[in-house]
């Protein structure tokens, strides 16, 4: 398999079904530490041992969605960052929520 976090998410305009079945379950092996919920969207909770570090988290996937053109929703709360991400123009997933989830299991 490829590595994803070397490849670079596309936009999405919409017009194409969202992942399902094995292509979904294949991608999302990949990146074993995200949930996938509901065949929607795909979540991971990091801790850390306070706010400035998951702040300092928090900021480094920004800079990396922003890179990418492709944003999460980011929950900041002390300890702990939640990041939740879906391709809104399919309603669902496709290869460039998986492709940044490794790009921040990098991080």
């Amino acid at each position: 398999m490829s590595d994803l976090a070397s490849k670079t998410c596309t936009p999405c305009r919409g017009g194409v079904p969202p992942l399902a079945g094995k292509e979904l379950e294949a991608l999302a092996r990949q990146v074993p530490q995200w949930k996938v919920v509901e065949g929607h969207h795909i979540t991971r909770a990091v801790k850390f041992s306070d706010f400035q570090q998951a702040l300092a988290f928090v900021n480094r996937v920004g800079a990396v969605a922003e890179e990418q053109g492709h944003h999460p929703d980011i929950l900041l709360s002390w300890g702990k960052a939640e990041i939740t991400t879906w391709t809104h123009s399919v309603n669902g997933l496709t290869e460039s929520d998986f492709i940044l989830a490794a790009k921040i299991d990098r991080l």
